[in-house]
C-alpha cells in the first residue's frame, strides 16, 4: 500500500507564502516523477510544476519565478515553496508521484489534496 499526505496549506495575504510537503510512504520501491496540481472552483485541474528524478524541472507560466518546486529523495517527500502570493492562485494543491511499488509495479499516486487561500 502507497499513500501519498500533504501538508502545509492554509490561508494567506497576497503577497505572502506558504510551503507545501508531500511524503510518500508505504511499500515503495522507487519514485519517478513528482509533481504538483491545483484545482480552483469551477476550473479544470492544471499543473503547477514537476520535478523528474533527472532532468528538466517544468513549471506552469503562472507560477515561474514564484513558486520553486523540490524533492528529498531520502525522504521521499516533494515539496513547493510559493512566494509573492496572488488571490489568483487560491485553489486545492494536490501532488502525485509516479511510483513503483516493491511488487515491482509502476503507477501514478495521488494526494488528498490541501487548501490554499490567498486573500487580497
Amino acid at each position: 500500500q502507497v499513500q501519498l499526505v500533504e501538508s502545509g496549506g492554509g490561508l494567506v495575504q497576497a503577497g505572502g507564502s506558504l510551503r507545501l510537503s508531500c511524503a510518500a510512504s508505504g511499500s515503495i520501491s522507487d519514485i519517478s516523477n513528482m509533481a504538483w496540481y491545483r484545482q480552483a472552483p469551477g476550473k479544470q485541474r492544471e499543473l503547477v510544476a514537476s520535478i523528474p528524478t533527472g532532468g528538466m524541472i517544468n513549471y506552469a507560466d503562472s507560477v515561474k519565478g514564484r513558486f520553486t518546486i523540490s524533492r528529498d529523495n531520502a525522504k521521499n517527500t516533494v515539496y513547493l515553496q510559493m512566494n509573492s502570493l496572488k488571490p489568483e492562485d487560491t485553489a486545492v494543491y494536490s501532488c502525485s508521484a509516479r511510483i513503483r511499488s516493491t511488487r515491482l509495479f509502476w503507477d501514478d499516486y495521488w494526494g488528498q489534496g490541501t487548501q490554499v487561500t490567498v486573500s487580497s
